[in-house]
């Protein structure tokens, strides 16, 4: 006979899509569990004390940013659950960094793609079975060490639902092709980009549609490369996903394409796309990867695109009627003054055409190729420019807060070098 398992999750709105996705892959495969969301941490312990399963299993995860404030909250969850049941970490950073949460005190760390990880999990500890068999593991070694199982499998998008009885953006495309040196989507989900058929956007509108949803919105690193293999746009398949949204939706429905929680290149915002969103979409935004006003350092980040493109960007959303809401990231590796002015300057430009900017500040991400770079000094002339732009209403972001994560995962990068090699269970 099977063991009973409970699944609590540390629910926190920050991850409720990747979680949403999880759970969605458990009900598909049909996944016998009790499920138990915690949206404190005193709210999981009692769900961890209150079950009556044989087995529980408590589902982390967060951003790199935020690890060290759940690390002091597992410690709080396990002290007032009596350490009972086993805590696994999930997501972009226990990808990157296994040994640091290992040593943060989970039992397990989720690595990489979770859909398939968490379905096998659940179903080894029904059948009490060794967990080194569960692939996207790591396991604490004897002497401490994450050990890794097997990789889990990259499937189709298609193989898993965005989510299932509950409501969220639906991802439509995972994996980036480009190589931006900063970011860890291309290290957690792969260098291409696998998309979601319209099909399926299509069946997960209609079960929003049945709950009395009418907005829809993406997941997705680079809206108009939907349907696209390489770096140019396919807009016909972009035509077919917002068409075929459409079809499904109340006369009163709205989709939101290219704004939050997704973005768009610049060198893909083109008179001929912008008059295709303005077909389809609700949204009278969009958000607009700059990056940098210098065209040196945009190259040393693996961008692909100088600043020509932007400021066309910029001009031809405006002309269009979106008001484009413009990334910059300050303070990136090997960044001189002379580079922060040239950002300033084309800031305030692209602020006069129009736009807002959302200002950044550099973070080492774990799992990036900048993980152990040291992030550029930020001086106060430039952090002032950045009040006055924010203080007449052209920028907003927490840039301020981001350089205290950065500081922190620097000094943490130092304590855990990169390891040359990792050992795996078979």
């Amino acid at each position: 006979m099977a063991l009973a398992v409970c699944v609590v999750v540390r629910y926190r709105k920050a991850v409720t899509y990747g979680v949403h996705a999880l759970l969605a892959a458990l009900e598909t495969a049909k996944v016998e569990h009790e499920l138990r969301l915690g949206t404190t941490p005193e709210e999981t312990a009692e769900h961890i004390k209150a079950t009556t399963a044989d087995r529980v299993i408590t589902l982390w995860s967060f951003y790199s940013p935020d690890a060290e404030a759940m690390a002091a909250e597992l410690a709080t969850v396990k002290q007032l659950s009596d350490g009972r049941g086993l805590h696994i970490a999930g997501g972009v950073h226990a990808t990157a960094e296994p040994q640091q949460v290992i040593d943060a005190g989970w039992d397990l760390a989720g690595i990489g793609e979770g859909e398939s990880t968490i379905i096998s999990l659940v179903r080894a500890l029904q059948d009490d079975a060794p967990l080194t068999s569960v692939p996207g593991l790591a396991i604490r070694d004897s002497d401490g060490v994450a050990l890794r199982t097997r990789p889990a499998p990259q499937l189709p998008l298609d193989a898993f639902p965005s989510f299932v009885g509950r409501h969220g953006p639906i991802e439509i495309t995972r994996g980036c092709r480009y190589t931006c040196r900063f970011c860890q989507t291309p290290f957690m989900f792969g260098g291409q980009f696998r998309h979601r058929s319209v099909a399926s956007v299509r069946e997960h509108v209609r079960s929003m549609v049945d709950r009395g949803l009418r907005d829809v919105r993406f997941i997705t690193p680079t809206s108009l490369s939907y349907g696209s293999p390489g770096p140019d746009p396919d807009l016909d398949k972009v035509e077919e996903l917002l068409a075929g949204v459409k079809e499904e939706l109340p006369p009163h429905g709205r989709v939101f394409f290219g704004s939050f929680p997704s973005e768009v290149r610049p060198e893909h915002v083109t008179p001929e796309a912008m008059r295709l969103l303005k077909r389809y979409v609700a949204n009278d935004n969009i958000i607009i990867g700059a990056q940098s006003g210098s065209d040196k350092v945009l190259a040393a980040s693996g961008r692909g695109h100088g600043t020509s493109p932007v400021r066309d960007a910029v001009r031809i959303a405006v002309e269009h009627g979106f008001r484009p809401n413009v990334d910059f990231i300050f303070g990136m590796p090997g960044e001189s003054p002379e580079d922060q002015a040239q950002s300033l300057a084309l800031a305030g430009e692209l602020a006069d055409m129009g736009a807002r900017i959302h200002t950044h500040t550099f973070m080492p991400l774990p799992g990036t190729p900048w993980r152990d770079a040291e992030p550029a000094f930020i001086p106060l002339s430039t952090m002032s420019e950045l009040d006055r732009l924010a203080q007449r209403g052209d920028a907003y972001g927490h840039w301020r807060k981001q350089a205290e994560h950065a500081a922190r995962l620097a000094e943490t990068a130092k304590a855990y070098p990169r390891r040359t090699k990792r050992r795996r269970t078979s």
